[in-house]
């Protein structure tokens, strides 16, 4: 397996506590989240990762230097440049082309969330090749949360908005992490050229919905609800990570 960590974002929602540095460098309890993702990709066996670095590429560069011969001493680390990284995070897909079209599963990260190692252990044991975490106790009707509608177990719809008239039986917030085979990877591929081509501005998660509403798809949803994480986005997340999600964190992070 090889890890694609997406960290080449601006960032801007949290200038005021970054400082304009990047959101992967934000320390919880001494440990920044780049290296908590370390550690944890560690403690679950995954020994290839490379980062998407765009926005202060420099500062995550040398912060991994730093950190993996302590967190991640097996691990082969490496960057990839996403020179277009003020445009949508289809083009930081984009960018680990040679990752994403390659023979081996991606287990595909969001590099601002906050987790322990029981949420990665969902993606690294056995089950379905192609897989999505999801925490149901998200509302439907949340305008932050990008949310996923599921039918008799298949992902009918992956957006913040759902349609009015959707049949499902269940929804659940995106954790923002995807474990992808290497058909599923290159199928994701495709899908970010496409919407990038159509859109510079797409994220990567309208790629996604392609795939895994497509009427072939597998995807097999991981309920994570209970399990402590949260997505990094605006300053009142730093407040509620710290006063409510460290302290439940059970990990080799800590």
């Amino acid at each position: 397996m090889h890890a694609v960590l997406l960290a080449a974002g601006l960032g801007r929602r949290l200038d005021r506590i970054t400082g304009g540095g990047p959101k992967c460098l934000l320390p919880f309890e001494g440990k920044s989240l780049l290296e908590r993702h370390l550690r944890h990709l560690a403690a679950a066996g995954v020994h290839r990762l490379s980062v998407v670095v765009g926005s202060e590429a420099m500062q995550i560069e040398q912060a991994l230097s730093a950190v993996v011969p302590d967190a991640a001493p097996e691990m082969t680390v490496d960057t990839v440049h996403n020179a277009a990284f003020r445009e949508g995070s289809a083009g930081s897909v984009m960018a680990a082309r040679d990752i994403m079209s390659g023979d081996d599963d991606v287990l595909l990260m969001d590099a601002d969330v906050l987790y322990d190692d029981r949420l990665l252990a969902r993606f690294v044991g056995a089950g379905a090749p192609d897989r999505l975490a999801i925490d149901c106790s998200v509302a439907a009707d949340d305008a932050e949360a990008v949310k996923v509608a599921l039918a008799d177990g298949r992902v009918v719809a992956f957006d913040k908005n759902l349609p009015a008239d959707l049949d499902y039986d269940t929804v659940g917030e995106s954790v923002g992490f995807f474990r992808l085979s290497p058909a599923s990877a290159r199928r994701v591929l495709e899908a970010c050229v496409a919407v990038h081509a159509a859109d510079a501005d797409a994220p990567h998660e309208a790629a996604l919905q392609q795939v895994m509403c497509a009427a072939d798809s597998a995807f097999e949803a991981a309920d994570i609800t209970g399990l402590p994480w949260i997505e990094i986005d605006y300053p009142d997340d730093v407040t509620h990570a710290e006063a409510d999600v460290l302290p439940r964190l059970e990990d080799h992070a800590r």
